[in-house]
């Protein structure tokens, strides 16, 4: 449903000029009920000016009128013609420079918990390049150690509708090509709640990145050590068996001496 200019505004000027009801100014201005409440008690908008409705072509009085008469009566948005379109975005999206900073959090966390995305998807939704969310799945990003996964829509660079329209697409999508989702990649999905509370990923220290996979030798030196440790304690009782030889030579030292 489309919604006013001046959402705020025009609630302010509704509740402070009609006797609508709070759910009907709500509806019609797309706020929440208790935010109108709000408004009329003066902890929500204070210092902002009502913005007329009817006086900027918004709203019909008889609309007004209707409303007042009937509580269940939900407002209609005069229709405005030059309007029509104007909701659809046209060419890519522009990212603040405020928050373009935020975009590399945005991109790890899309590839982390919605790895069906493509890469199209992914610039669309936080408006990034190619080059950056290939940098990002092959962790070759120069700040890569100190990128930690923030869901995008808490970054404010899109509305949880959109990433909600995206992953449902990538998922029809990708039932339509007849693979299906793996159990690790379901259990990745989680929601903007659940990534907020999510501890922060373990970073390997700087001066020994890299060096994960970082072995001395090969698989089978490991192996040829472990056989011989293997025959060297096979025979635990070697330990414990004195030479003959030593044995006669204690036996002598015994029967030479002289307190005996």
């Amino acid at each position: 449903m489309a919604k006013p200019l001046m959402a705020k505004a025009t609630a302010v000027w509704l509740v402070d000029n009609t006797t609508l009801t709070f759910k009907q100014v709500a509806d019609f201005c797309g706020l929440h009920e208790l935010e109108v409440q709000g408004i009329a008690d003066g902890d929500v908008a204070t210092g902002v000016k009502g913005f007329d409705p009817i006086a900027h072509n918004q709203l019909e009085e008889t609309e007004i009128k209707k409303g007042e008469a009937d509580p269940l009566y939900k407002l209609k948005l005069k229709f405005n013609p030059a309007s029509v379109g104007e909701e659809k975005r046209r060419g890519p999206r522009y990212t603040p420079l405020s928050k373009r900073q935020d975009r590399p959090a945005a991109i790890l966390w899309l590839v982390k918990f919605h790895p069906e995305l493509a890469d199209a998807q992914i610039r669309k939704l936080v408006g990034t390049t190619n080059p950056s969310i290939q940098a990002i799945r092959e962790r070759t990003h120069w700040n890569i150690q100190n990128i930690q996964p923030i869901d995008p829509v808490a970054l404010g660079l899109c509305r949880q509708s959109e990433l909600d329209s995206e992953v449902q697409k990538a998922a029809a999508k990708k039932a339509a090509e007849g693979s299906v989702m793996t159990d690790d990649e379901r259990r990745k999905l989680v929601s903007t709640e659940q990534s907020l509370e999510m501890e922060p990923e373990p970073r390997l220290p700087r001066n020994i990145a890299g060096l994960e996979t970082f072995t001395l030798g090969s698989g089978n030196d490991t192996e040829e050590e472990e056989a011989a440790s293997a025959r060297a304690y096979s025979n635990a009782d070697s330990f414990f068996n004195l030479p003959d030889a030593d044995t006669d030579d204690d036996e002598d030292d015994d029967n030479d001496d002289p307190r005996r």
